[in-house]
């Protein structure tokens, strides 16, 4: 039988009950015969207790003793399952981190992983154990606790079955697969069966939130098929049915022939929009308003430059609302007097809203149709960005949904393709 990596989300492993049940499902992947490493969040709403006790204490806590603290949650949620693992007769042993190893820089509180020994989990499975690895951590070349970032744990999900060559890594979530678009706007929003990496990654990164974009991109860069699924569902659900659920997301020589023209829409809230109004037409103009930006670790998204009157131009950019008080900060007191800028205009009311999907490489004309069924709808469009795979817009906020349901239905996403 084949090594699989299953992850389950905070969510799955927020309450004693809900344990059991992880800890159900993955003895009868046991019973079946598979190698399991299990990587498990936090319960629910833990981690964000421990921070907030944090923040109690001091404004700004020092970077190492937050990871020291928020990695608590992980290993407690880790021990539990092997607890109830060993209750229902399935031997198995809980690692954290820092015990496997998982190394990792010394970036406190969004390190990246550069390596996994995985010594101690081969031997533990040889032994027939399942493994229980803790999510989002790991340690540092000096032996300090570190963390991922908040969703880490699905990166170390996928991280460990890179290390481990595992057949698939099975992330359990509290939806059973990813859709077509979110179904609280769309409610005939389809379950898609198959998705390539680049595709989810395009949807995690516009605003599909239901991977965290760190794990598609090591899911892509080694090669592992990672699957969605719902741990909401009965933990005794037979193999082959559990497995023809949720969705698959996989290398694109391995879909159709001919995929869907687009497969989604993805859209997002977090967004901010700035305008400077009649800054000089000059060589460097771009880099005088946008280093200063980079320079404070702000990330620019979408950007627009249209000509203006005699020898002017007018700028725009995009950045997540989270970095719009200190952008507007840095284009007042410093960027804009630098350039000479006429007027700074702000506006938070503003979303951005993407269709993707590999087939758009080869068909004409997808791009326009969007534009008609916005405008049909009477939706002004703002900015545009394109890549292969993918055309995001900027529209009014108050219009979002409008637009999802519009684009929904003019690529007939609620049908089987």
């Amino acid at each position: 039988m084949s090594l699989i990596v299953h992850k389950y989300g905070g969510t799955s492993m927020g309450s004693i009950e809900r344990i059991q049940n992880v800890a159900r499902r993955v003895a009868k992947w046991h019973a079946a015969g598979h190698q399991v490493v299990v990587v498990p969040s936090a319960m629910s709403g833990e981690t964000n207790r421990l921070l907030g006790l944090a923040k109690e204490l001091s404004i700004q806590p020092d970077p190492r003793e937050l990871d020291m603290l928020a990695a608590t949650g992980e290993q407690a949620s880790s021990a539990l399952l092997a607890m109830a693992l060993a209750a229902q007769g399935v031997p198995a042993r809980s690692y954290a981190g820092w015990q496997v190893p998982v190394q990792t820089d010394n970036a406190y509180t969004r390190a990246r992983i550069r390596s996994i020994d995985d010594t101690r989990i081969r031997q533990d499975l040889d032994a027939g154990r399942v493994v229980v690895v803790t999510g989002f951590q790991g340690v540092d070349e000096e032996g300090n606790i570190t963390t991922l970032g908040r969703g880490g744990s699905d990166t170390s999900a996928v991280a460990v079955a890179a290390a481990m060559k595992a057949s698939e890594c099975l992330i359990y979530t509290d939806v059973d697969g990813v859709y077509t678009t979110d179904p609280r706007v769309v409610p005939e929003a389809r379950r898609m069966k198959v998705l390539s990496f680049e595709e989810m990654l395009e949807m995690a990164s516009l605003g599909s939130k239901v991977l965290q974009i760190r794990s598609v991109e090591f899911a892509g860069k080694y090669r592992v098929p990672v699957r969605v699924l719902s741990s909401m569902t009965d933990p005794m659900i037979p193999l082959e049915e559990e497995m023809s659920s949720g969705t698959l997301i996989t290398f694109e020589e391995d879909q159709k022939m001919e995929a869907a023209v687009v497969s989604g829409i993805a859209f997002s809230r977090d967004e901010a929009k700035f305008t400077l109004r009649a800054v000089p037409d000059t060589p460097g103009v771009a880099y005088s308003i946008l280093g200063p930006i980079a320079a404070a670790n702000i990330e620019v998204d979408m950007i627009l430059q249209n000509l203006s009157v005699q020898g002017t131009t007018d700028f725009s950019f995009t950045v997540s609302r989270n970095d719009a008080l200190r952008t507007k900060e840095l284009l007042m007191n410093q960027v804009g007097p630098a350039v000479g800028a006429g007027e700074i205009v702000f506006d938070e009311a503003v979303c951005k809203v993407s269709i993707v999907g590999i087939g758009m490489r080869n068909h004409a004309g997808i791009a326009s149709s969007m534009f008609r069924a916005l405008s049909e709808e009477g939706i002004n469009i703002q900015m545009i960005s394109t890549s292969e795979i993918k055309t995001s817009v900027i529209i009014a906020d108050k219009y979002m949904e409008l637009a999802v349901r519009a684009l929904h239905k003019t690529f007939e996403l609620d049908q089987e393709k």
